[in-house]
């Protein structure tokens, strides 16, 4: 069967709380993914690692076993059959088992239900309270863009969402929406910034305005507690402020640091197309001066 495209979305983001069960938080998700649709959304972003708490706040080997192999995985069928049901785009992300190896993972579902491919993340966080090192294998993907239904979209995990090389790379491979999953919130007192949530915004926004690009980021809500054992816990409160930004980087959607529900946003994807062609930032590209980019101290060497 052909699929019509179409050049007119909507586009919904998930903000969420979640438990340590995974029915609780597969359901819920389900839920607002229906809720979305109910508003017409065509592309629905839920938030980084849903399934679970933000377990990476401790580091304890008995949570690689909430890593899956993507075949015959607890819930990414279950998603590909609610986007065939609702006609909607669906990027999941989920906690990957390949062999011997765990990557923080995401599945791009089509429209119809199809499972597209998988991107594993590519920059992984190391920090107090952000210990995804001790989890996850640096993906081995590559950026990835898929054409979809409802347009070409790039999708970055989180931490990937502060690097201009990344947004840049997908524009470059033609992504016309970028898509964050996340999950972001407090820090230690001693590295902790009253503008954080600001400051993550600003960099996306960024990344939407340099690109000219639809762009939006899907946060989780709520405290949670990870335990360490021994006795010790670590908690986190995440900052919500989950937003839909156009792209001429203004935010036009946004959630507070509480709500939990959908944010939607009409997307024109032909004008977008027009005023970035007008802009004439990916005409006046000079890769050949760009060679720093490649290494990591900054010099280019002959």
């Amino acid at each position: 069967m052909t699929l019509t495209k179409t050049r007119n979305v909507r586009l919904a983001v998930v903000q969420m709380s979640m438990t340590d069960v995974l029915e609780e938080n597969v359901a819920k998700a389900e839920r607002l993914v229906r809720d979305a649709a109910r508003e017409g959304a065509n592309v629905v972003l839920l938030p980084e690692l849903f399934e679970n708490l933000y377990f990476c706040q401790a580091e304890r080997e008995e949570f690689f076993e909430l890593a899956h192999e993507v075949d015959g995985h607890p819930f990414l069928g279950r998603f590909a059959a609610l986007a065939r049901e609702l006609g909607v785009v669906l990027p999941v992300s989920f906690f990957e088992k390949a062999g011997h190896a765990h990557y923080n993972s995401l599945a791009m579902i089509d429209a119809d239900g199809a499972v597209m491919g998988v991107y594993r993340k590519s920059h992984i966080p190391d920090g107090p309270g952000y210990e995804e090192k001790y989890y996850f294998n640096p993906g081995d993907t590559g950026f990835k863009v898929w054409d979809t239904r409802f347009g070409r979209i790039g999708v970055g995990i989180c931490w990937d969402q502060w690097y201009p090389e990344t947004a840049r790379a997908m524009s470059l491979m033609g992504a016309e929406i970028l898509l964050y999953p996340t999950a972001i919130g407090s820090e230690p007192e001693e590295v902790e910034s009253p503008n954080s949530h600001h400051m993550w915004q600003r960099a996306m926004v960024g990344h939407a305005v340099s690109n000219v690009v639809y762009l939006a980021a899907a946060n989780r809500v709520g405290t949670e507690t990870v335990e360490h054992g021994g006795g010790k816990a670590t908690q986190a409160t995440f900052y919500g402020h989950s937003f839909i930004s156009d792209y001429t980087g203004e935010k036009v959607r946004e959630f507070g640091e509480t709500e939990e529900g959908v944010l939607t946003y009409d997307l024109d994807l032909d004008a977008a197309r027009k005023f970035r062609a007008g802009m004439g930032f990916f005409r006046d590209r000079r890769p050949e001066l760009y060679g720093p980019l490649l290494t990591m101290d900054g010099r280019t060497r002959r």
